[in-house]
């Protein structure tokens, strides 16, 4: 348990340990990074519905990618979720460990680096707090009750996240043609936080926050730190930088939506890099089906023309081949 987490010792270290250092071609700078790009960035307010819709449409097929303002989520929730995160990852590491551990079977949990450990596996530059965050409240018992108003705080942030989470959802489904409410009820009923922190790195160049990777979901709504740009998304062999905006949420496609738009929309990789000076914290709420939900491409949207590219899968099946495959996982979705 002692030195269990990046953030209890990377400040007595000069340099990168060995297990955390990519291998040459996954290190930061590799491939370029395109500036003067950037993701789409959609005002849900601002225009009328069938504007948004295609901007939402087109930036999920073209980028996987795209931020949102004006979104119905106050900033003065966002603030205070996102103070409750950095003071729960500033918390001792015997604190930390000990509020997570409630529940024996891992509904709420902290990791460094991955989820799955692997000692034969490079390791990346982060702490992870995960627990699951349904409409039914159902697991808040073993939600951290520390620091103070935690649950308050996160149990009113997931529900606005929900909400928001809906709308996007209804937009991407409307927008393939399918019902608005296709992705409703199972779909949708068993979304996971994760709040993400990233300590300084005394070697930026050798290390990664997280791989390049996509994300094993239906949808991904991200609230960064503000001012700190270390998320890229990779286009056309490049990599673009996702800027901060305040108060904006990242939205990107995750492999289950691309599955049930049969390719349509893209679950695009992305990658998180590390910087020497500055602390980084973000809060990522996935959208995710139950278990027992099957996954494929909507019948609707294949024919004899454009057949169904992806086999049916269940969610438990999915995440087992994710888990295993991570990032080589495709292959084995197709028919």
């Amino acid at each position: 348990m002692d030195n269990m987490l990046v953030s209890s010792w990377f400040h007595l270290h000069s340099s990168v340990p060995s297990s955390y250092v990519q291998p040459p071609e996954s290190r930061p700078g590799t491939a370029s990074v395109i500036s003067g790009k950037a993701i789409p960035v959609i005002d849900l307010e601002e225009h009328d519905h069938a504007e948004i819709l295609m901007q939402v449409l087109r930036a999920s097929e073209e980028y996987g990618f795209f931020q949102v303002i004006n979104h119905g989520v106050s900033k003065e929730l966002m603030d205070d979720t996102m103070d409750i995160f950095k003071k729960f990852h500033g918390m001792s590491e015997v604190e930390k460990i000990s509020e997570s551990s409630r529940d024996p079977n891992g509904s709420c949990m902290l990791y460094t680096s991955r989820e799955i450990k692997n000692k034969d596996c490079v390791q990346y530059w982060r702490d992870t707090l995960r627990h699951f965050c349904p409409p039914s409240g159902e697991f808040m018992e073993f939600w951290p009750q520390k620091p103070a108003r935690y649950s308050e705080v996160v149990e009113r942030y997931t529900q606005e996240l929900r909400v928001l989470g809906i709308k996007i959802l209804e937009l991407l489904c409307e927008g393939l043609g399918l019902d608005p409410k296709y992705c409703y009820a199972e779909f949708s009923e068993k979304p996971l936080l994760l709040a993400h922190h990233y300590p300084p790195c005394p070697e930026p160049s050798l290390t990664l926050g997280a791989p390049k990777h996509r994300d094993p979901n239906l949808v991904t709504i991200l609230f960064q730190d503000k001012d700190i740009n270390s998320l890229q998304v990779f286009k056309d062999g490049e990599w673009i930088l996702v800027e901060t905006i305040p108060y904006a949420f990242v939205v990107n496609i995750g492999l289950l939506m691309q599955i049930i738009s049969n390719g349509r929309l893209i679950g695009a990789e992305h990658r998180v890099v590390t910087n020497s000076k500055t602390a980084r914290t973000t809060i990522a709420y996935f959208i995710r089906p139950t278990n027992e939900n099957i996954i494929e491409p909507a019948k609707s949207l294949t024919c004899s023309d454009s057949p169904p590219i992806y086999k049916s899968i269940t969610f438990e099946e999915f995440l087992r081949f994710f888990m295993s495959k991570g990032p080589d996982i495709e292959p084995y979705l197709l028919l």
